[in-house]
């Protein structure tokens, strides 16, 4: 991963473009949800309107239909190739796929703009502590590669910059995930630990921490989860913690 040191000023655009034309050519592959549900980086439906010659748009199976496919992948390309700017390549890309793009982005990706996808793909993708493509030392190295003003918001910054210099953190783990404690995502508010660790009728642990300020990379508000990006080797006694209905019942 790039180095704050070694990053370009301005992100290369040729370069990113390039990139994703290597991503739109991978395979459509189907998934087992549906038929119309499909893996690629530029959609995730196999059932797309394309542009015919005549303006109008029809309906093509990109699936089972060779022609369309060709079509499709020309029309996403000239897309491409007219982008004026990084973003919009990167709000061309699906959520599945996010993360994966900036790891091969990010050695031609200006420091801004790595902040920029960073932030954006964090809060987009399903579970990005488990995300496939990236390591948590690779994630990790991505968050330290940016000053962290760069990855908030101001009411964020705002927040980080006022944390106490020792910051307690909670996080809700199911059956799931319950191998991943040792996680960069926890939360400043143990309520929102009770939630990840009761969703989809689990009945899951919440563990109590602390880290030093100094290894908090970044606080992440919006998806009202009180997100906090951690160094997970810095984290401090780690431990279960009764819930609170339990407190309450047994206070009975």
């Amino acid at each position: 991963m790039a180095s704050k040191r070694n990053r370009p000023a301005e992100t290369d655009l040729r370069k990113l473009k390039v990139l994703a034309h290597t991503f739109l050519e991978l395979d459509i592959e189907p998934t087992k949800i549906s038929p119309l549900v499909v893996k690629h980086p530029f959609t995730d439906n196999g059932i797309v309107g394309i542009r015919k010659e005549d303006g109008n748009i029809t309906v093509a199976d990109l699936t089972s239909d060779p022609t369309s496919l060709r079509v499709w992948r020309e029309q996403c390309g000239r897309l491409i190739d007219n982008a004026e700017k990084p973003f919009e390549i990167f709000q061309m890309i699906t959520n599945p796929y996010k993360l994966a793009f900036l790891k091969h982005a990010a050695p031609f990706l200006s420091e801004q703009d790595t902040a920029l996808f960073l932030s954006q793909a964090w809060i987009i993708t399903e579970a990005p502590n488990a995300d496939p493509n990236l390591s948590k030392r690779e994630l990790l190295s991505l968050f330290r590669s940016v000053d962290p003003q760069k990855l908030m918001d101001e009411e964020e910054y705002g927040l980080f910059c006022g944390l106490d210099d020792v910051v307690t953190v909670y996080r809700g783990v199911t059956t799931y995930n319950a191998q991943n404690v040792k996680a960069l995502s926890w939360t400043l508010n143990r309520d929102i630990a009770e939630w990840f660790a009761h969703r989809f009728g689990e009945h899951g642990t919440v563990y109590e921490t602390q880290i030093p300020k100094e290894h908090i990379c970044a606080v992440f508000l919006g998806r009202n989860e009180a997100e906090v990006i951690v160094d997970p080797k810095h984290l401090l006694d780690i431990a279960p913690v009764q819930e609170q209905g339990e407190v309450f019942e047994q206070s009975m």
